[in-house]
């Protein structure tokens, strides 16, 4: 499969990701203080739906004697709608790879002060200087993972592995709001590199797309995992730790998450400060206390996404379970099935408008 220079690079600063459990420090981890002067203020966040753990603002509100007002969206398309808009007064969103590149050209980020931000050497290097961001000068990773068949093990009665399984199945689906994902499987399946910028291999992907759109319940905007919970589908598309999320809720062997063989989406979601933050300081304060090993531990063991945190990972706060997961923290061989979305705006709208009619025409 071919695969642009801008991927291949992404790709090879994650393979061999998984990491492997160190001893603990023998010293205890400091509490995480907040810096003077930001008492009083409020931040405000615009973060995905099921995202951050139970207490990770409620803390963070207590340490630097603030408020947080916490808004959450559905896709990346909609956050970059909202603040292409106008900046409506965030301090801090959680854009994907992909979209980090695209607010970058379109001036909708600030720089980051590395000083104000000691903490960020507690990431993994391999999350570091990446293509979207060379120097991490505007974003610093906040989870990863990745995009895949979640599956009701009972009501479908087979085990996953494909693609194919999912488009052809004769029972009711759920496919995922991103519209870049979801092309990219029409893509692949067709055999073309999964971020064309051919007119006619997208086109191509779209009508794979419309033509086994049959089972389709519904284009679940990030709550797949809830839909397939309550059993209105057997098999949905989802973010792997959406899915693991309900496994770790419901204790049994219901549920199975699967990346299908054809290959699929890794990803990172950052943390950025958008354009005219009313507070950038308290902005910063917030990017520092979540990359300290517990409160970064503390998240994913919470939402059941990877951590870039590798500060975390040798003082072994992750929880084992989660880490020893090739499905959450995926194997070599699975890393090689694996790809980005690239930011490609000369295909833009090819994208848009072959997402538009993928809605209208699956009855969506």
């Amino acid at each position: 499969m071919r695969k642009s220079i801008i991927l291949f690079i992404a790709l090879a600063l994650l393979v061999g990701l998984v990491p492997q459990l160190t001893n603990a420090q023998d010293d205890e981890m400091e509490d995480w203080t907040c810096p003077e002067g930001l008492a009083g203020k409020t931040l405000s966040i615009y973060n995905w739906s099921t995202y951050i753990a139970e207490d990770t603002v409620p803390n963070f509100e207590e340490l630097c004697d603030v408020d947080v007002v916490y808004d959450v969206f559905e896709s990346n398309e909609a956050m970059l709608a909202r603040i292409r808009e106008g900046n409506p007064g965030y301090d801090i969103v959680v854009p994907t790879d992909y979209m980090i590149s695209i607010m970058i050209g379109e001036d909708l980020l600030e720089p980051l002060n590395h000083d104000l931000i000691p903490n960020l050497v507690n990431v993994s290097e391999q999350f570091l200087d990446s293509p979207f961001d060379s120097g991490n000068v505007y974003s610093v990773p906040y989870q990863w993972g990745t995009v895949g068949i979640g599956y009701n093990v009972n009501d479908v009665g087979a085990e996953v592995t494909s693609w194919e399984d999912l488009f052809e199945y004769d029972g009711p689906v759920a496919w995922l709001e991103d519209s870049r994902a979801m092309i990219s499987f029409g893509l692949i399946l067709q055999g073309f590199d999964p971020n064309s910028a051919d007119p006619d291999e997208i086109a191509e992907a779209r009508d794979y797309l419309i033509d086994n759109s049959s089972n389709v319940q519904v284009i679940a905007a990030d709550d797949g995992q809830a839909i397939l919970q309550r059993g209105d589908v057997d098999m949905t598309v989802e973010y792997s730790g959406d899915i693991f999320q309900i496994i770790d809720e419901c204790g049994c062997d219901d549920f199975a998450y699967v990346i299908p063989e054809e290959g699929s989406v890794v990803w990172v979601d950052n943390l950025a400060i958008p354009v005219d933050a009313p507070e950038p300081e308290l902005a910063h304060a917030f990017i520092d206390y979540v990359l300290d090993p517990q409160v970064g531990a503390d998240i994913s063991n919470y939402t059941a996404y990877a951590s870039p945190n590798q500060a975390a990972i040798d003082m072994s706060l992750i929880d084992e379970d989660f880490l020893s997961d090739p499905a959450i923290y995926p194997t070599d061989e699975v890393m090689d099935r694996l790809y980005f979305i690239a930011d490609n705006p000369d295909a833009e709208l090819d994208y848009l408008d072959a997402w538009d009619e993928i809605v209208i025409f699956s009855g969506n």
